[in-house]
């Protein structure tokens, strides 16, 4: 795959990172590995303390993006038909028929996941893994492109749901916005509000991508050429990942997937037609530490998941990059 034809295309996600960083003042890479994920038809988690502009980053790239964007603010009483839609009578017709829910767009933000009950987490497995829901036994496909973004609090525990193994192997990435990394960025974010006319800003944005353009660049990514070393590089973390002492449960084949995906939307993004070790790097942490449940005893010590990933990262040698063969 040449990226002559879809030149313009690879332009626009400069644009789109420009966009929200207008807004989002904060590690213009951590924006960078977000669009990757959602370019690689991902899932995304946020998981962060409260007030890090979590929901500010993820509203404002749903709206730089021209497609259909719906956010559900998560509680303990939100019902799973609250979500998926229901049917409902209607006199004039004496029939049933359905009214969608807020998942029935092309990006759906999900404020506070964790505040969910199980029962209303569960239905958005489908929804994440398939891209299809059921109802009433009858299934529907969900609008190209879909994806989540998802926020959780890490440290209130009062009226949450821990989300389930299986619903956090659904994310691509889990990512997090940290502090501001300086004073000087503390001060830019005061600066912005100033300018601001109102606390949420994200109404004003105009989108800077059509969903025509990102769908074709979505095809693109897959298309990006990962050479065979590299494969063996990413099966070679994964594996020294489940082997580590500290580890009781290691990430699945589907945590390699989310190497091979999001490491070749990387790679599009910085306007290459192939894959480097470097993508895999920048975005393993964020990959493959939610997929690892670490033994009683290191988690008790205070060691953390994305440590040993780290440290397999380090201790693992990368392979020469290789670009896309001539023809």
């Amino acid at each position: 795959m040449s990226l002559d034809g879809i030149k313009d295309e690879v332009e626009r996600l400069s644009d789109v990172t420009e966009a929200v960083n207008e807004y989002f003042v904060g590690n213009p890479a951590l924006v960078e590995r977000l669009l990757a994920a959602v370019l690689a038809r991902g899932h995304v988690l946020f998981e962060d303390y409260p007030g890090l502009g979590k929901t500010l980053l993820v509203k404002t790239l749903a709206r730089t993006i021209d497609t259909g964007f719906r956010r559900v603010q998560f509680t303990p009483d939100v019902l799973p038909s609250d979500i998926l839609g229901t049917r409902i009578w209607e006199p004039e017709k004496r029939a049933f028929t359905l009214e969608k829910g807020p998942i029935f767009t092309n990006i759906l933000l999900a404020d506070e996941i964790n505040r969910a009950p199980p029962k209303t987490q569960s239905a958005l497995l489908e929804a994440m893994e398939e891209k299809q829901t059921t109802l009433d036994g009858e299934r529907f496909a969900l609008p190209e492109p879909f994806f989540v973004l998802a926020t959780q609090n890490p440290i209130e525990q009062e009226g949450t749901y821990p989300l389930p193994e299986a619903q956090m192997d659904r994310f691509l990435l889990r990512m997090r916005t940290g502090y501001p990394s300086t004073e000087d960025d503390e001060r830019e974010i005061l600066r912005r509000r100033i300018d601001w006319s109102q606390d949420d800003p994200t109404d004003d944005i105009k989108p800077v991508i059509g969903r025509d353009a990102f769908v074709r660049l979505q095809q693109a990514a897959e298309n990006v050429f990962v050479h065979e070393e590299l494969l063996g590089y990413m099966a070679k973390l994964v594996r020294a990942l489940r082997d580590a002492n500290e580890v009781e449960v290691g990430p699945s084949p589907r945590g390699a997937l989310a190497l091979l995906k999001t490491s070749r939307a990387l790679a599009l993004i910085r306007g290459r037609d192939f894959a480097t070790p470097d993508d895999v790097k920048t975005i393993a942490v964020e990959a493959l530490a939610h997929r690892t449940v670490l033994e009683v005893e290191d988690v008790l010590e205070g060691t953390q998941p994305a440590q040993i990933v780290q440290r397999v990262l380090d201790t693992t040698p990368a392979p020469t990059p290789r670009p896309r063969p001539t023809p």
